[in-house]
């Protein structure tokens, strides 16, 4: 369950909210009976609806990178996206937008790949641009190298670097939100744990340096 409380069906009155909840869910409650087409349990929605005025607020913002007046080319917008929910360990945001890359026409190798772009020969020169400058933006919190700008600029005017850079953040973002909350398939236990050592074992044993052997008196 997410770590915030879900409003149920029979919570709303915001109609925006409501249409969002008819459009994905039918007449269901998607708190008592949750899941979307897509095959995700849908908390993500529920859970948004505990404000509906951010609600409107980020479902405006899918609009955003979907408006016709987006001048990118979809593919290299998804791969931004796609890398950012990597990036920042968001299971949610990776695997929709694998999906949304497949949708686009984009091979399973590609797909298969964006994990380690670095080291892979599928993408073209333009692919690797944005999948870098992804990685400035996500990974290393804005900080871009002069030549990742140059490259970018030799098949983007000023918008359209712009337009993928605020994709991709807003992205990150949603990554960032969806894990903190453990919405959606970002509802996994910390992984980074400590292992139980043997039975018997002795955390001295371990830390502490071999004394030198005494030596003979003389």
């Amino acid at each position: 369950m997410p770590v915030l409380r879900q409003v149920p069906r029979g919570e709303v009155t915001d109609q925006i909210v409501l249409n969002y909840y008819d459009r994905l869910f039918g007449d269901r409650d998607p708190v008592a009976e949750p899941g979307t087409a897509t095959g995700t349990p849908g908390d993500w929605w529920t859970v948004f609806a505990l404000s509906p005025d951010i609600f409107k607020h980020a479902v405006d913002g899918f609009a955003v990178y979907r408006n016709p007046a987006r001048t990118i080319d979809p593919v290299l917008r998804e791969l931004g996206q796609t890398r950012a929910g990597w990036v920042k360990g968001s299971q949610f945001v990776f695997s929709q937008h694998c999906k949304s890359l497949r949708g686009l026409g984009v091979s399973d190798e590609k797909i298969a790949a964006v994990p380690h772009w670095t080291v892979a020969d599928c993408f073209d020169d333009q692919e690797r641009a944005v999948l870098a400058y992804a990685d400035c933006l996500s990974q290393a919190g804005g900080r871009v190298p002069t030549a990742v700008f140059d490259k970018l600029r030799t098949f983007w005017n000023d918008e359209q670097i712009f337009e993928f850079t605020y994709i991709t953040c807003l992205y990150d973002m949603h990554a960032v939100i969806t894990r903190a909350l453990r919405m959606e398939y970002d509802n996994r236990d910390e992984p980074i744990v400590e292992i139980a050592a043997p039975e018997g074992f002795n955390a001295a044993d371990f830390l502490s340096a071999a004394r030198p052997a005494a030596k003979p008196s003389t």
